[in-house]
This record gives structure tokens, sequence and C-alpha cells, in this order.
């Protein structure tokens, strides 16, 4: 019932028609017992086809301009991620699986923020969307965005294996798929807009949005920083309250207003993208702005390491997770 509402809700606010959004779903519901989980040695082709994901699976991989080798196991995802380092083919299998088992359950795992007539007028928003990694009901929701460098989402590596360690702990959680090629000021409208969807259907999603955080990397952070410096409506959102905390991984993002939210900011010691010291020049603005600020510095870790299992910042989420709970009401 709460999806249908949720269904009916959409299409009164956006004019699509409820058969159409029922459509869009209906792919992906095949039943629990005839879904099976992915491994290392699942190729892309056979990702690309599983029924689980249906239409929307494209998105899950990295580039929208790329072709991927169909017979590559996902034990190669690495080679499609130029800019990220200390890549687990584990940790992405796993998440995945994670949404295998939400589709088995009958739950939706995929939302499109834009409308059809949004798409035709800009037909690369076909790119986007909003993976759901449920956690308690009413919790607070953080939105994810992955890093790239505007010109791919890695949310194999710093999206959805976030995200589903965030819905372990309690919280919900959004993997943001944006467009890319096109900036950071673009990349941050689909934020924006994704953002102004998940407030109107909160009560159907079942999140809270008093306590909500953005969580970004590299190209991602640039994104969720500009939210928390300037608001949603900046970059034609609605018009909503800043998110309670923003966890920043390795940006030499500058730009910031004087009202910033709580801020938690981890690097690498050895990123030669986004060096440490760029990292501390933000820190120190932010503080002397009098924004509460963490910042973590990680010896012998390069650019883009993702959740940093098996290397010093092993454990940076949990400690992040633990500096938003304290700006939670």
């Amino acid at each position: 019932m709460i999806l249908k509402s949720l269904i009916v809700a959409a299409s009164v606010l956006f004019g699509t028609s409820l058969a159409e959004a029922q459509d869009r779903r209906a792919g992906a519901e095949t039943g629990q017992g005839e879904l099976e989980h992915l491994s290392a040695t699942t190729t892309i082709g056979d990702l690309l086809e599983n029924p689980a994901f249906a239409e929307y699976a494209r998105l899950l991989l990295p580039w929208d301009d790329r072709t991927a080798d169909p017979t590559m196991p996902l034990s190669d995802i690495a080679s499609l991620l130029p800019y990220h380092s200390n890549v687990r083919p584990d940790l992405f299998v796993s998440s995945l699986n994670r949404l295998i088992d939400d589709v088995g359950a009958d739950h939706q795992v995929f939302y499109d923020f834009y409308t059809e007539a949004q798409k035709r007028e800009a037909p690369a928003r076909e790119n986007t969307g909003l993976f759901f990694f449920r956690g308690r009901p009413g919790a607070p929701f953080a939105v994810i965005a992955p890093g790239g460098g505007f010109s791919y989402v890695g949310s194999v590596h710093e999206g959805f294996p976030h995200a589903a360690a965030l819905s372990r702990l309690g919280h919900n959680a959004f993997v943001l798929k944006y467009r890319v090629g096109e900036g950071g000021a673009v990349a941050t409208e689909d934020l924006a807009f994704a953002l102004s969807f998940i407030f109107r259907y909160a009560q159907g999603l079942q999140v809270d949005v008093e306590d909500y955080s953005l969580w970004g990397s590299s190209a991602g952070a640039r994104m969720v920083a500009s939210i928390g410096s300037h608001g949603t409506a900046r970059f034609g959102g609605d018009q909503l309250p800043k998110p309670s905390t923003v966890v920043m991984a390795y940006t030499a993002h500058a730009d910031r207003s004087g009202d910033e939210p709580p801020t938690f900011v981890v690097v690498g010691e050895r990123d030669g993208i986004s060096p440490p010291a760029a990292m501390e020049r933000r820190v120190s603005a932010l503080r002397a702005s009098g924004t509460d600020v963490q910042f973590r510095v990680f010896p012998g870790v390069g650019h883009g390491f993702g959740l940093g299992t098996g290397t010093s910042a092993e454990g940076w989420l949990e400690e992040a997770v633990r500096f938003w709970e304290k700006f939670q009401r």
C-alpha cells in the first residue's frame, strides 16, 4: 500500500500516469525465488541482463559513453575506474546482492526523479536515478554522490558499498547516478532534483528528512559541499533545509559560504589528485567560520580509496556516522 500511494502521488505531481509508473517497476518484479546472486565471476553481460535490475541495469556501471566488454568478469571492475584505488569487487558484488534480495522481497530499489517531459528537454537526464538501500523505517537518510572526475560515476566502488554499510547501521541510503560530461553544475543540479524528490515522497519512502546527510567522494564531494554551502534552490531544486551533516572524501573543493553544515573530511596521505594540504586549507577556513569539522588523514593511502577496507582508512565510514549522529535531533 505504501508503494502504491507513492506511485499515485508521483503520477499527480509529475504528470506521469499510474500505468507508466507501474510499468517502470514491473520489469523488476520477478519473485524472490527466481533471482540469483552475483559473484566475482559474473560477467558484465550477465549483470546487464539480470532480471532484478531490468531496464536500469546500465546505470549500475560507471561509464555512459563506453560499451563495456560483456565478457569482463566483475572481478576486473577496477579497470573501469581510472581515478580510483583500493577497488574491492567483493564489496561491490555483496552490495548489489543486497539490492537483489530487496527486489526479491518486492521492494523498489530504483527511482526516476526526472519526469519524462524533463528528460525530453535534456536527453542526458535518462542517465540519472536513485538506488535505494533501506534502513530502519523512519530513520534519517543519506544521499551518496560517488566520484569520477565528472566523466564517470564510480558507484560500484564508493556508492553501493557505502550505502550497504549505512543501511546495515540502520540508516536509509540513496546512491545518486548523475549526468557526466557536463561539469559540476549540471551534476549538482541532478543532486538538487534528487533531494527534492526524496523530500516530496518522504512519507512513502519511510525516511526522516529532518536530519539528512550528504556524502560525496572526489567530484561527488564537490557536489555535496555545494549543496551544503548554497542549498538546493541555487541549483534548480525545491527550497529545502540544508543537510545536518556533509561528509567529504578527497577533494580540493574550495568554494564555501558563511553558513556551512557540520563537515566530516577524509583524505589519503599519498593523494596526488587532492593532496591533504588542499583539504587542510578548506578545513581551516570552515573552522575559522565556526563550522564543526572533523578531519582525518590516513597514512599510506592514495586517491579514491572508497571504504578503505584493508588500509589505514578502514573504519572511517563508521566514524563519519558517529559524527553525523551527533547532529541528529
